[in-house]
């Protein structure tokens, strides 16, 4: 079975998969797509993606679509 985890897309907390990144660990920022997540960003990375996301009003939709797919705050560590 696979690693999985709960990250936080602006408050709405969702479960992924964090096959793709085994040295994932709690406080890490990731980006997450389709339930996935596909890499590691450093905190000033993950910072300017939001910044992004504010700047064309993408996190508003988060709420509004919580399937949305975006960059993920930290992972809290969950092993299955």
């Amino acid at each position: 079975m696979s690693r999985m985890g709960r990250v936080s897309f602006g408050g709405v907390i969702k479960e992924i998969c964090l096959a793709y990144v085994p040295e994932a660990r709690e406080g890490d920022w990731v980006v997450v797509h389709a339930g996935f997540a596909l890499d590691k960003l450093d905190e000033a990375e993950a910072l300017q993606v939001f910044e992004y996301l504010e700047q064309v009003d993408a996190l508003n939709e988060l709420d509004e679509q919580p399937e949305r797919d975006a960059a993920a705050p930290p992972v809290e560590g969950d092993e299955r």
